[in-house]
This record gives C-alpha cells, structure tokens and sequence, in this order.
C-alpha cells in the first residue's frame, strides 16, 4: 500500500525534517511541517533565539548564521541540520496552512501539543472529503541525538504500515506491536479530511 505522510514538529525544523529525510531517500511519499507561528533555531541565549517567517528558505538561514557566527552555528549542529534541510526541500512549511498541498493518511507528531494542535486543526476543518487521516504521537525530545533516532522509529513504523492492506483495520496491532519492540508508548487517533 502505498501511503501519503506528514511529517509535524513546533518551529525549530528538526525532528520532522530529521524524519522527512529518512523517508524522502527510502522512497516514502512525505512532507514536513512546524506548528509554531515562526520557525525558532536556537541562538546565542535562550533569550535571543534565531525567528525566521514560515517560507524563508533554508540556504537564506544558512547564509545567515554563516555570517552571524559560524563557530558557534557548527558547534551546537545548526548549520549541518540546515544543510540536511536545505537537500530535502527549500523551506519551512507551516502546518496549518498546508490545505493547497492535499490529504495525507498518516500525519506523525513528535511532541504531545504538537499532536493536539494537529487533531484540533483537522477536527476544525470543513470535513467534505470524509477520508480517514491516522494521527500518531510519537514522543522525542527535541536535541540531534534524539532526533536522529526518533526519524529511524517513525521510519520503522511507517514501513510497518507500508506493510497493511488497510491501516484502519489494523491500526491497533501495529501500534501495540511497535510499542512493545521499542519500548516506546505511542498516541494516536483517526480525524477525517
């Protein structure tokens, strides 16, 4: 079967754009997207974060930290995380304002309010098409490290449901089957387009 997927984090571009990598190479039909109102890149403090529109394309954020300070950009991963983003697409999308670019089937979140945000946006629309949309949470913290291993599990179980005839009836037993062989708990929930 082959599956549309949506790949959903808040604003710093990481952990979905981590994922929507993985998938991109190994053939999946994928997107990424953040929740957030900009895209949020760590700066020099906590107190001065790097804020980019939605739509600023990555090798304009690159450019940027570049010439900002380069040492410090290479050191705390931003700038290979830019250039990783940079191959997969051109620039940050914002998930509330996806509706031009179709319906996916599985949408997966990587944070819990970032998972309620995107039942609340789909929950919220017009529900014309009545096409089922599975929403899965899967939980990784938001560092490189994490994230690196949090795009290999949402590889793992999306070529799980690669596998199904139809994810609707065997949704449960993919998740409790994942849950148990990564020890990891999952949230889902079927919304509809």
């Amino acid at each position: 079967m082959k599956l549309r997927y949506a790949m959903v984090c808040s604003s710093n571009q990481n952990r979905s754009m981590e994922a929507h990598a993985l998938l991109k190479r190994e053939g999946f039909d994928v997107a990424s997207y953040g929740t957030g109102q900009h895209v949020k890149l760590p700066g020099p403090s906590l107190r001065e974060p790097n804020v980019y529109e939605f739509g600023t394309p990555y090798k304009h954020m690159l450019d940027d930290l570049r010439r900002k300070d380069p040492e410090l950009y290479r050191r705390n991963g931003i700038l290979p995380m830019l250039k990783r983003n940079v191959s997969v697409k051109t620039a940050p999308q914002r998930w509330q304002e996806n509706a031009a670019d179709g319906t996916f089937d599985v949408v997966l979140t990587f944070e819990e309010k970032v998972f309620d945000m995107v039942i609340e946006d789909l929950h919220n629309r017009n529900h014309v098409l009545l096409k089922p949309v599975l929403v899965i949470n899967l939980e990784v913290k938001d560092n490189h490290e994490e994230a690196a291993i949090g795009g290999r599990l949402a590889l793992q179980l999306c070529q799980e449901l690669e596998t199904i005839e139809n994810w609707e009836d065997c949704v449960d037993d993919v998740i409790i089957n994942f849950e148990r062989q990564n020890n990891r708990k999952l949230l889902y929930s079927i919304s509809y387009y």
